[in-house]
């Protein structure tokens, strides 16, 4: 066989090694990178049509516990609470959102501050948790605080003298998961609540100067009304009786006594 006889077979070797190596580095380019530790935990933004309330969880604290008990109740909390209602935001997703602030500062646990929260993740309420051990006494606080008012909107704490951390991490989730069904569909109007109190403050007050000022009015009506009687009659007897002396003496005490209801009546 000659020389030529091998060129379209060498060329169409060629050709499927070159075709091989193109998918090859086709796939390379599909296949995702290994996420780094901790990366792949990232939850993925809500949809616009997601009308879940958000609830970001903002700390947990452990004291006399393993540390690892952190990511134990977020994942307790996550496969308790009802996904239809809530959605839940992870403590490292949080941390990720406020670090593209330059309003937060670490700290914030109740007051104006929270606000920021609300805008980075979109979070109506925020949680923070602490559990903490001594022995076989192990006992949980966890705390719902709104992010529109700052204000903390409930709380539950228990504590158990002879239990295992894993017990009381149990109690604290159903705990949180009791807090979360109990918060109302619509969060109260605090500012209107606020404004509703003062406007009964403010009417009770004023329904008590108004009913002062009748009784007032009665009182100064009543006195010069007699005054002026006693005073009509003190004259009457002054000019009738050859000016007796008590006639003129009640004439004076009459005018005093209308003049006394004239004031209360003009105060």
């Amino acid at each position: 066989m000659n020389r030529a006889s091998f060129r379209p077979g060498l060329g169409a070797i060629a050709a499927l090694v070159l075709l091989a190596s193109g998918v090859a580095h086709a796939d390379k380019r599909l296949v995702a990178p290994p996420a780094p530790d901790g990366a792949g935990t990232q939850q993925p933004p809500p949809g616009p049509s997601d009308r879940r309330r958000i609830v970001a969880i903002l700390e947990v604290r452990v004291d006399g516990v393993p540390d690892e008990i952190k990511e134990r109740f977020q994942h307790g909390l996550e496969d308790q609470v009802d996904t239809q209602q809530y959605r839940v935001v992870s403590r490292t997703t949080v941390k990720q959102h406020m670090m593209r602030s330059t309003k937060w500062t670490e700290g914030c646990l109740v007051g104006p501050c929270l606000a920021e929260v609300r805008a980075q993740t979109g979070a109506e309420l925020v949680l923070f948790a602490a559990l903490t051990g001594s022995g076989t006494s192990f006992g949980y606080v966890v705390t719902l605080v709104r992010t529109d008012t700052g204000r903390v909107l409930q709380q539950e704490s228990d504590r158990c003298d002879v239990c295992t951390v894993n017990e009381a991490m149990t109690q604290a989730t159903l705990a949180t998961t009791g807090l979360l069904n109990n918060v109302p569909d619509r969060l109260p109007d605090e500012a209107a609540d606020q404004t509703a109190s003062v406007d009964l403050a403010v009417g009770k007050v004023r329904r008590d100067l108004a009913a002062h000022v009748q009784h007032t009015s009665r009182i100064g009506t009543v006195l010069a009304a007699i005054g002026v009687a006693a005073a009509l009659g003190g004259i009457a007897v002054y000019v009738a009786q050859d000016q007796p002396t008590y006639a003129a003496v009640t004439a004076a005490a009459g005018g005093a006594l209308a003049a006394s209801g004239i004031i209360v009546l003009t105060f």
